[in-house]
């Protein structure tokens, strides 16, 4: 009888350490945000918003969309409706999310009201900010910074493009191995002298780069590991689609002289699409537009 119960323990024990060892994918942590903003946008029903949030949530650390912002919206929705959302521990991750885009989010006067409600002043979220910022990467910022500026300023035109962008992309690999993504939770959005950081307009970049085909790759497992957005990427692969004078992979370049899409051309582009956890055509176009009359 003990043997028996020694035995199920363990098999407990194994069953727990397996879940938690097994990678999460974030592509499907995209494909369940759009789907929940898709129904929140269709319904209304916030509870139901809430549930399905809290639930994606409990599996998940939150990535924080650029034009859903999922998290900040299922905290603002569970405050309004009296609903748990885990308190002080998630208003602290909702700083580390906005953190980045702090220059802007700042004049957000509405967040510094709902942290104010759980007794954090204004003085105190910015002390979060300033220890978020504590814990960068100072080396990947000081590299990024220089390449950014070097990518800003070479006016993408001449030979020193080349030379640039082959100093930035050999400054991406050298990162990938040896600190993973530089994500805007390791770096930021906003680097020394406040030059900005965009990882999007150097992997945009990259498209060109004798790298390229090793960037397709590569970038894919950051897209599955939540650090590098699925925007990003299909920008990049697109790019080199329109550079070359083939057809978009993902619908975001295109030559003005190319055919418009058919029906044929949208279902593929939408399949690509979810591929790689970014919403379909139509569901982009209606984020956007509600994104745009905020």
């Amino acid at each position: 009888m003990k043997y028996r119960k020694n035995t199920f323990i363990l098999l407990i024990i194994f069953l727990i350490l397996s879940c938690k060892s097994k990678k999460l994918n974030y592509i499907e942590y995209y494909h369940k945000v759009y789907a929940i903003d898709s129904a929140h946008r269709a319904g209304k029903d916030t509870l139901a918003t809430i549930r399905q949030y809290k639930k994606l949530f409990r599996k998940y650390p939150p990535a924080q969309n650029e034009r859903i912002e999922e998290y900040e919206a299922y905290i603002k929705y569970a405050d309004k409706f009296n609903k748990k959302f885990g308190g002080i521990k998630s208003l602290d991750r909702l700083i580390a999310q906005s953190a980045p885009n702090w220059k802007y989010k700042r004049e957000d006067q509405d967040f510094f009201k709902l942290y104010k409600k759980y007794g954090i002043d204004s003085i105190g979220v910015e002390r979060k900010v300033l220890q978020w910022k504590k814990g960068l990467n100072k080396i990947l910022i000081d590299s990024f910074s220089i390449a950014a500026t070097r990518d800003r300023y070479n006016d993408r035109v001449g030979p020193t493009v080349v030379i640039d962008d082959k100093k930035n992309a050999e400054l991406l690999i050298w990162t990938l191995k040896n600190y993973s993504f530089p994500s805007k939770q390791k770096i930021g959005l906003y680097g020394n002298n406040d030059v900005p950081i965009y990882m999007g307009i150097i992997l945009n970049h990259m498209a060109g780069s004798e790298y390229y085909e090793y960037f397709r790759t590569k970038l894919l497992e950051y897209v599955k590991s939540g650090e590098c957005t699925p925007r990003d990427y299909i920008e990049m692969i697109d790019k080199y689609q329109y550079i070359h004078y083939l057809e978009p992979v993902y619908g975001i370049f295109i030559h003005y002289n190319f055919p418009d899409f058919n029906a044929s051309d949208s279902a593929r582009i939408d399949r690509n699409r979810k591929a790689v956890g970014f919403p379909t055509l139509k569901q982009s176009s209606k984020i956007t537009r509600d994104f745009q009359r905020k």
